[in-house]
Protein backbone atom coordinates (compact mmCIF):
# COMPACT_ATOMS: atom_id res chain seq x y z
CA UNK A 1 0.00 0.00 0.00
CA UNK A 2 1.28 3.45 -0.94
CA UNK A 3 2.30 5.85 1.82
CA UNK A 4 -0.14 8.64 2.63
CA UNK A 5 2.09 11.27 1.04
CA UNK A 6 2.35 9.33 -2.22
CA UNK A 7 -1.42 8.71 -2.30
CA UNK A 8 -2.10 12.41 -1.82
CA UNK A 9 0.29 13.28 -4.61
CA UNK A 10 -1.28 10.65 -6.86
CA UNK A 11 -4.77 11.98 -6.18
CA UNK A 12 -3.63 15.57 -6.79
CA UNK A 13 -2.00 14.61 -10.11
CA UNK A 14 -5.05 12.57 -11.14
CA UNK A 15 -7.37 15.46 -10.32
CA UNK A 16 -5.20 17.86 -12.29
CA UNK A 17 -5.16 15.61 -15.35
CA UNK A 18 -8.90 15.08 -15.07
CA UNK A 19 -9.61 18.80 -15.00
CA UNK A 20 -7.21 19.47 -17.89
CA UNK A 21 -8.77 16.64 -19.91
CA UNK A 22 -12.26 18.07 -19.40
CA UNK A 23 -11.14 21.56 -20.40
CA UNK A 24 -9.31 20.17 -23.43
CA UNK A 25 -12.44 18.28 -24.49
CA UNK A 26 -14.35 21.56 -24.57
CA UNK A 27 -11.90 22.91 -27.14
CA UNK A 28 -11.40 19.71 -29.15
CA UNK A 29 -15.09 18.76 -29.44
CA UNK A 30 -16.09 21.57 -31.87
CA UNK A 31 -13.16 20.73 -34.16
CA UNK A 32 -14.02 17.02 -34.13
CA UNK A 33 -17.66 17.86 -34.82
CA UNK A 34 -16.59 20.00 -37.79
CA UNK A 35 -14.59 17.09 -39.22
CA UNK A 36 -17.48 14.71 -38.60
CA UNK A 37 -19.96 17.04 -40.30
CA UNK A 38 -17.65 17.48 -43.29
CA UNK A 39 -17.91 13.74 -43.99
CA UNK A 40 -21.66 13.32 -43.52
CA UNK A 41 -24.46 13.21 -46.08
CA UNK A 42 -27.06 15.97 -45.84
CA UNK A 43 -29.69 13.65 -44.39
CA UNK A 44 -27.48 12.82 -41.40
CA UNK A 45 -26.44 16.45 -40.87
CA UNK A 46 -30.03 17.60 -40.36
CA UNK A 47 -31.01 14.59 -38.28
CA UNK A 48 -32.33 15.33 -34.79
CA UNK A 49 -30.11 12.61 -33.31
CA UNK A 50 -26.53 13.54 -32.39
CA UNK A 51 -24.29 11.17 -34.33
CA UNK A 52 -20.53 11.66 -34.35
CA UNK A 53 -19.81 8.87 -36.87
CA UNK A 54 -20.72 9.63 -40.52
CA UNK A 55 -22.75 6.94 -42.27
CA UNK A 56 -21.55 6.62 -44.98
CA UNK A 57 -18.25 8.51 -44.91
CA UNK A 58 -18.28 10.88 -47.89
CA UNK A 59 -14.64 11.67 -48.65
CA UNK A 60 -15.88 13.20 -51.90
CA UNK A 61 -17.09 16.24 -49.94
CA UNK A 62 -13.52 17.56 -49.80
CA UNK A 63 -12.67 17.66 -53.53
CA UNK A 64 -16.20 18.92 -54.24
CA UNK A 65 -15.79 21.74 -51.70
CA UNK A 66 -12.36 22.77 -53.00
CA UNK A 67 -13.67 22.77 -56.57
CA UNK A 68 -16.58 25.04 -55.58
CA UNK A 69 -14.34 28.10 -55.18
CA UNK A 70 -10.82 29.10 -56.36
CA UNK A 71 -9.08 27.47 -53.42
CA UNK A 72 -5.57 27.39 -54.90
CA UNK A 73 -5.71 31.06 -55.87
CA UNK A 74 -6.84 32.03 -52.37
CA UNK A 75 -4.18 29.77 -50.88
CA UNK A 76 -1.48 31.49 -52.94
CA UNK A 77 -2.72 34.92 -51.84
CA UNK A 78 -2.84 33.80 -48.21
CA UNK A 79 0.68 32.36 -48.28
CA UNK A 80 2.01 35.54 -49.87
CA UNK A 81 0.47 37.70 -47.14
CA UNK A 82 1.58 35.31 -44.38
CA UNK A 83 5.18 35.00 -45.55
CA UNK A 84 5.59 38.75 -46.06
CA UNK A 85 3.98 39.49 -42.68
CA UNK A 86 6.26 36.99 -40.96
CA UNK A 87 9.40 38.39 -42.56
CA UNK A 88 8.34 41.95 -41.75
CA UNK A 89 7.53 41.14 -38.14
CA UNK A 90 10.87 39.44 -37.48
CA UNK A 91 12.92 42.15 -39.19
CA UNK A 92 11.11 45.06 -37.56
CA UNK A 93 11.16 43.53 -34.07
CA UNK A 94 14.82 42.53 -33.80
CA UNK A 95 16.49 45.96 -33.95
CA UNK A 96 14.10 47.79 -31.56
CA UNK A 97 14.21 44.89 -29.12
CA UNK A 98 18.01 45.03 -29.16
CA UNK A 99 17.93 48.79 -28.59
CA UNK A 100 15.54 48.48 -25.66
CA UNK A 101 17.46 45.65 -24.00
CA UNK A 102 21.20 46.01 -24.76
CA UNK A 103 21.86 49.72 -25.37
CA UNK A 104 21.59 52.38 -22.68
CA UNK A 105 20.22 55.71 -23.91
CA UNK A 106 18.24 58.56 -22.44
CA UNK A 107 14.48 58.01 -22.40
CA UNK A 108 14.73 54.32 -23.17
CA UNK A 109 12.53 53.04 -20.35
CA UNK A 110 9.76 55.70 -20.70
CA UNK A 111 9.58 55.05 -24.43
CA UNK A 112 9.41 51.30 -23.83
CA UNK A 113 6.55 51.91 -21.40
CA UNK A 114 4.70 53.86 -24.10
CA UNK A 115 5.31 51.00 -26.52
CA UNK A 116 3.86 48.48 -24.08
CA UNK A 117 0.80 50.69 -23.57
CA UNK A 118 0.01 50.44 -27.28
CA UNK A 119 -0.60 46.69 -26.83
CA UNK A 120 -3.70 47.55 -24.79
CA UNK A 121 -5.08 49.72 -27.60
CA UNK A 122 -7.70 47.71 -29.57
CA UNK A 123 -7.28 47.60 -33.32
CA UNK A 124 -10.87 48.79 -33.74
CA UNK A 125 -9.91 52.16 -32.23
CA UNK A 126 -7.36 52.91 -34.95
CA UNK A 127 -9.21 51.21 -37.80
CA UNK A 128 -10.80 54.33 -39.30
CA UNK A 129 -7.73 56.64 -39.22
CA UNK A 130 -5.54 53.83 -40.55
CA UNK A 131 -8.02 53.14 -43.35
CA UNK A 132 -8.14 56.83 -44.26
CA UNK A 133 -4.34 56.91 -44.35
CA UNK A 134 -4.13 53.92 -46.66
CA UNK A 135 -6.88 55.31 -48.87
CA UNK A 136 -5.01 58.62 -49.15
CA UNK A 137 -1.91 56.67 -50.20
CA UNK A 138 -3.94 54.80 -52.81
CA UNK A 139 -3.22 51.43 -51.22
CA UNK A 140 -6.80 50.19 -50.80
CA UNK A 141 -7.57 47.34 -53.14
CA UNK A 142 -3.98 46.06 -52.90
CA UNK A 143 -2.00 43.80 -50.57
CA UNK A 144 0.07 46.72 -49.25
CA UNK A 145 -2.16 47.47 -46.20
CA UNK A 146 -1.72 43.83 -45.17
CA UNK A 147 2.03 43.44 -45.66
CA UNK A 148 3.48 46.91 -44.95
CA UNK A 149 2.36 47.35 -41.27
CA UNK A 150 4.33 44.29 -40.08
CA UNK A 151 7.50 45.95 -41.41
CA UNK A 152 6.79 48.94 -39.14
CA UNK A 153 7.05 46.99 -35.90
CA UNK A 154 4.78 45.00 -33.61
CA UNK A 155 4.74 46.04 -29.95
CA UNK A 156 4.10 42.50 -28.75
CA UNK A 157 6.91 41.01 -30.86
CA UNK A 158 9.35 43.72 -29.74
CA UNK A 159 8.41 43.05 -26.11
CA UNK A 160 8.85 39.30 -26.52
CA UNK A 161 12.29 39.61 -28.12
CA UNK A 162 13.39 42.28 -25.67
CA UNK A 163 12.60 40.02 -22.72
CA UNK A 164 14.65 37.22 -24.28
CA UNK A 165 17.58 39.52 -25.14
CA UNK A 166 17.75 40.54 -21.48
CA UNK A 167 18.58 36.95 -20.54
CA UNK A 168 21.69 36.90 -22.75
CA UNK A 169 24.83 37.60 -20.65
CA UNK A 170 26.12 41.10 -21.29
CA UNK A 171 29.69 39.78 -21.09
CA UNK A 172 29.23 38.32 -24.58
CA UNK A 173 28.44 41.76 -25.99
CA UNK A 174 31.35 43.36 -24.11
CA UNK A 175 33.78 40.76 -25.44
CA UNK A 176 32.52 41.32 -28.98
CA UNK A 177 32.95 45.10 -28.63
CA UNK A 178 36.53 44.59 -27.50
CA UNK A 179 37.11 42.57 -30.69
CA UNK A 180 35.78 45.50 -32.72
CA UNK A 181 32.20 44.38 -33.43
CA UNK A 182 29.57 47.04 -34.01
CA UNK A 183 26.15 46.92 -32.38
CA UNK A 184 24.60 45.59 -35.60
CA UNK A 185 27.26 42.88 -35.86
CA UNK A 186 26.59 41.85 -32.25
CA UNK A 187 22.87 41.62 -32.98
CA UNK A 188 23.28 39.57 -36.16
CA UNK A 189 26.19 37.33 -35.12
CA UNK A 190 25.64 36.79 -31.40
CA UNK A 191 22.22 37.78 -30.09
CA UNK A 192 19.92 36.54 -32.87
CA UNK A 193 21.55 33.08 -33.21
CA UNK A 194 21.02 32.61 -29.46
CA UNK A 195 17.43 33.86 -29.71
CA UNK A 196 16.17 31.29 -32.23
CA UNK A 197 13.34 30.05 -29.94
CA UNK A 198 12.04 33.59 -29.38
CA UNK A 199 12.37 34.47 -33.07
CA UNK A 200 10.55 31.28 -34.03
CA UNK A 201 7.80 32.16 -31.55
CA UNK A 202 7.11 35.61 -32.97
CA UNK A 203 7.34 34.20 -36.50
CA UNK A 204 4.73 31.59 -35.60
CA UNK A 205 2.49 34.23 -34.04
CA UNK A 206 2.82 36.45 -37.12
CA UNK A 207 2.11 33.62 -39.56
CA UNK A 208 -0.95 32.31 -37.72
CA UNK A 209 -2.33 35.83 -37.21
CA UNK A 210 -2.03 36.61 -40.92
CA UNK A 211 -3.47 33.21 -41.89
CA UNK A 212 -6.58 33.63 -39.74
CA UNK A 213 -7.00 37.38 -40.30
CA UNK A 214 -10.49 38.13 -41.59
CA UNK A 215 -11.11 41.80 -40.82
CA UNK A 216 -8.19 43.44 -42.63
CA UNK A 217 -8.62 41.54 -45.93
CA UNK A 218 -12.34 42.24 -45.73
CA UNK A 219 -11.69 45.98 -45.41
CA UNK A 220 -8.86 46.42 -47.93
CA UNK A 221 -9.31 43.74 -50.61
CA UNK A 222 -12.01 44.47 -53.17
CA UNK A 223 -11.18 42.12 -56.04
CA UNK A 224 -12.13 38.45 -55.63
CA UNK A 225 -8.87 37.47 -57.30
CA UNK A 226 -7.04 38.96 -54.29
CA UNK A 227 -9.09 37.21 -51.60
CA UNK A 228 -7.38 35.23 -48.87
CA UNK A 229 -8.75 31.94 -47.56
CA UNK A 230 -10.60 33.61 -44.69
CA UNK A 231 -12.49 35.91 -47.08
CA UNK A 232 -12.87 33.08 -49.57
CA UNK A 233 -14.58 30.97 -46.93
CA UNK A 234 -17.00 33.83 -46.25
CA UNK A 235 -17.73 34.10 -49.98
CA UNK A 236 -18.20 30.32 -50.07
CA UNK A 237 -20.73 30.61 -47.27
CA UNK A 238 -22.68 33.19 -49.23
CA UNK A 239 -22.86 30.98 -52.31
CA UNK A 240 -23.23 27.54 -50.71
CA UNK A 241 -24.74 28.43 -47.34
CA UNK A 242 -27.16 25.48 -47.38
CA UNK A 243 -24.45 22.90 -48.17
CA UNK A 244 -23.10 22.47 -44.66
CA UNK A 245 -21.00 19.40 -45.42
CA UNK A 246 -19.07 21.27 -48.12
CA UNK A 247 -18.72 24.32 -45.87
CA UNK A 248 -17.32 22.21 -43.02
CA UNK A 249 -14.95 20.47 -45.44
CA UNK A 250 -13.59 23.80 -46.66
CA UNK A 251 -13.27 25.07 -43.07
CA UNK A 252 -11.40 21.91 -42.06
CA UNK A 253 -8.91 22.27 -44.90
CA UNK A 254 -8.23 25.89 -43.89
CA UNK A 255 -7.88 25.04 -40.18
CA UNK A 256 -5.68 21.93 -40.37
CA UNK A 257 -2.48 23.72 -41.55
CA UNK A 258 -2.48 25.90 -38.42
CA UNK A 259 -2.83 22.85 -36.19
CA UNK A 260 -0.07 21.05 -38.09
CA UNK A 261 2.29 24.03 -37.80
CA UNK A 262 1.69 24.27 -34.07
CA UNK A 263 2.27 20.54 -33.53
CA UNK A 264 5.51 20.62 -35.53
CA UNK A 265 6.81 23.76 -33.80
CA UNK A 266 5.30 23.03 -30.40
CA UNK A 267 8.58 22.51 -28.53
CA UNK A 268 10.17 25.60 -30.02
CA UNK A 269 7.03 27.64 -29.38
CA UNK A 270 6.75 26.60 -25.72
CA UNK A 271 10.47 27.10 -25.17
CA UNK A 272 10.32 30.59 -26.66
CA UNK A 273 7.42 31.55 -24.41
CA UNK A 274 9.04 30.00 -21.32
CA UNK A 275 12.39 31.69 -21.83
CA UNK A 276 10.92 35.18 -22.30
CA UNK A 277 9.84 37.18 -19.32
CA UNK A 278 12.52 35.70 -17.08
CA UNK A 279 14.14 39.08 -16.61
CA UNK A 280 12.63 42.56 -16.59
Amino acid sequence: MLPVRHRQRFLADASTYLVLSCVSALFVAPFLWMISTSLKPDAQIFSTAIDWVPRPILWSNYPTALASFPFWLYLRNTLYVCVMSTIGTVISAAAPAYGFSRIRWKGRDPLFFVLICTIMLPAQVTMIPVFLTFRALGWTGTFLPLIVPPFLGSAFSIFLLRQFFLTVPRELSDAAKIDGCSEMAILLRIILPMAKPAVATIALFAFTTAWMDFLNPLVYLHDERQYTLAIGLQAFLGRHGSEWALLMAAATVITIPMIAIFLVAQKTFIRGIALTGLKG
